[in-house]
């Protein structure tokens, strides 16, 4: 297997093929694969779309690859861009994370590799999808603690979080709920469905942490459930404000670099290569 990472910063397997990219000066992306290779090699590309741009560099690269011989094309994606936007919340609205997958789906890829999805709805929607869980990558941010709580933030986070405490050797779970205005998004309310944490060490466990708000307000109700030292693990740490207001909450932060790569005194990165 030959690797093309098209985000030079995200080399998760071997050496990357040769190329460059650039943007013509209307604006155009452009992709040219210096290095020859052999038709009918195998090629994995990998991802951190950022952008829509970055969804165009990648169709680029997918017809350049063809037109030199590589049939065999599979996709490392870990991000899948809108998996959020996996339903209309309002009239006028697109699904966009439909939109993605037909654009993945076009190019007929053999695999496409995603790490941790917002939903079912990603993985149901793209072909040939495969899902690589949050298991190793929440066993990994625990450590050897064992008396400690999984704390779901939302019911939408149910499901995942209960094959993740089977996975962990049956962890006890502590469901919470938040009420959000679907048409601003604004969070108004947070709900902990226990009496007293009894100063345990919590886990907040989800797929995505944007910037931060459901996390904060939860923390907050936690410790008045009497909660011990609280921790943050979300695979995708996109951090849109910072992590300022978040480290004065939690004893620890834990992301993976499944969208980008960041430094910062609170925040434990694990790379996404020592989990696969």
């Amino acid at each position: 297997m030959k690797y093309l990472h098209l985000d030079s910063t995200f080399q998760p397997f071997g050496k990357s093929i040769a190329f460059k990219a650039f943007d013509f000066n209307g604006g155009e992306p452009h992709i040219q694969i210096s290095e020859k290779l052999v038709a009918g090699s195998q090629v994995m590309i990998t991802l951190r779309p950022q952008n829509f741009r970055d969804i165009g560099l990648l169709l680029l690269a997918v017809d350049a690859l063809k037109r030199m011989g590589i049939s065999h094309l599979e996709l490392f994606i870990p991000y899948f861009p809108a998996a959020r936007q996996d339903r209309v919340m309002v009239p006028g609205e697109p699904l966009s994370v439909k939109v993605y997958a037909n654009l993945i789906n076009a190019q007929n890829f053999h695999r496409v590799l995603i790490f941790d999805p917002h939903s079912e709805v990603t993985s149901a929607l793209i072909d040939r999808a495969v899902v690589i869980t949050n298991h190793q990558f929440v066993k990994k941010c625990m450590g050897r603690k064992k008396d400690v709580l999984l704390i779901s933030p939302d019911g939408g986070a149910l499901k995942k979080i209960y094959k993740v405490s089977q996975f962990l050797g049956g962890l006890p779970v502590i469901e919470c709920s938040k009420i959000r205005d679907v048409k601003n998004g604004q969070l108004t309310g947070f709900t902990v469905y226990a009496d007293d944490l009894k100063g345990k060490p919590c886990y907040i466990v989800d797929d995505i942490c944007d910037g931060g708000g459901t996390f904060l307000g939860l923390a907050k109700k936690l410790k008045e459930k009497n909660s011990g030292p609280i921790y943050l693990v979300v695979s995708h740490g996109i951090f849109s404000k910072g992590l300022n207001e978040l480290e004065k909450e939690f004893a620890g932060i834990f992301s993976t670099n499944a969208f980008s790569t960041l430094k910062h005194k609170s925040l434990k990165q694990i790379k996404l290569e020592t989990l696969l």
